[in-house]
């Protein structure tokens, strides 16, 4: 059990990262917070988030935490760096755009 989840876990944060930000930024658009504040925990919470997958790898490479055996290892690695370029990939643009249509 314990291999399943060192490899599921890289793409499960990046969803559950993914749903939270965007979740963020829509609950943002519905109240009277101001832009500025609202921008600030958006960065907040992307630059949180690229750090928490960042420290996934960091865990995912320890040695009391490695998956038994080089091909999972090898695979939970190969995640944890998809779901690292994955969050760059689908939460950076929201910073650049504006924050309610």
């Amino acid at each position: 059990m314990g291999t399943v989840i060192r490899i599921a876990l890289p793409l499960t944060m990046w969803l559950a990262a993914f749903s939270a930000v965007y979740g963020l930024n829509g609950w943002l658009c519905t109240t009277a917070i101001s832009a500025a504040t609202g921008r600030t925990m958006v960065v907040a919470a992307v630059l949180l988030t690229i750090a928490m997958q960042a420290g996934l790898i960091w865990w995912l490479r320890r040695s009391d935490w490695a998956v038994p055996g080089p091909a999972l290892r090898h695979v939970a690695l190969t995640l944890g760096v998809v779901a690292l370029i994955g969050t760059v990939w689908t939460l950076v643009p929201g910073l650049m755009l504006s924050r309610c249509m």
